[in-house]
């Protein structure tokens, strides 16, 4: 890996479906598991990001709603 590129590019850029389909949340998805392995794996210690990603991914999913609603 060039010494450049951000730590988590490359983990975005593979072939992680779950990843990609986080879409807007994927920044989150990528903090939480940052903090995950800092606090070797305690939930607990990282309920901030954890409450960020399910909001991220509630304002996803009402968006898609409301898309798919109004849609033609």
């Amino acid at each position: 890996m060039d010494p450049q590129t951000p730590v988590h590019k490359d983990d975005a850029d593979e072939d992680d479906d779950n990843v990609k389909q986080l879409k807007q949340c994927s920044s989150i998805y990528l903090s939480l598991q940052d903090c995950l392995v800092n606090s070797n794996r305690n939930w607990k210690a990282c309920q901030k990001e954890v409450q960020d990603l399910r909001a991220c991914n509630e304002r996803l999913q009402q968006n898609a709603r409301r898309n798919k609603d109004g849609g033609n």
